[in-house]
């Protein structure tokens, strides 16, 4: 699987743990930076992972900051994608099954290096369930042509 993977300087050091732990496991990986934790805005790095998902550069993407919220808010904003802040692996599943996210943000302040490995290993490994969610999943996705109306 390819991996767009971003950070902004408080989620620095776990984005660099997780391209390792991506890597351990085959993932061909895009880090999209920064490539310090010099202070940096996190929408400039949510951008950028999303369009790769977006125009299929890559399979999935993770974003981490201090919280992951505004990273799934910034993210959000880019047309096919289905971003979703995820503090558990139970919530990991959930997102790929019920909602096909193919974004994930975690808490590089908040949730610890570890807990994140699992849920990202969840978010990787987890199908979506289609059925009764495929049609909810495509509402969703016209909600990105909507204008306002």
């Amino acid at each position: 699987m390819i991996i767009s993977i971003g950070s902004d300087h408080a989620g620095f050091e776990q984005k660099e743990l997780l391209v390792g732990y991506l890597l351990e496991r085959g993932h061909d990986v895009i880090d999209r930076g920064p490539n310090c934790d010099d202070r940096v805005d996190y929408p400039d790095y949510a951008v950028l992972v999303a369009q790769d998902v977006a125009n299929k550069t890559a399979d999935r993407g993770v974003l981490v900051c201090g919280t992951g919220i505004g990273m799934a808010l910034a993210a959000d904003k880019v047309p096919g994608i289905r971003a979703a802040n995820i503090i558990t692996p139970q919530f990991a599943a959930l997102c790929r099954e019920h909602n096909d996210a193919n974004v994930i943000t975690l808490s590089g302040r908040f949730v610890e290096p570890a807990l994140n490995c699992e849920i990202l290993e969840t978010f990787l490994t987890t199908e979506f369930g289609g059925g009764r969610h495929a049609g909810r999943v495509e509402k969703i996705m016209e909600l990105d042509s909507k204008t306002g109306e």
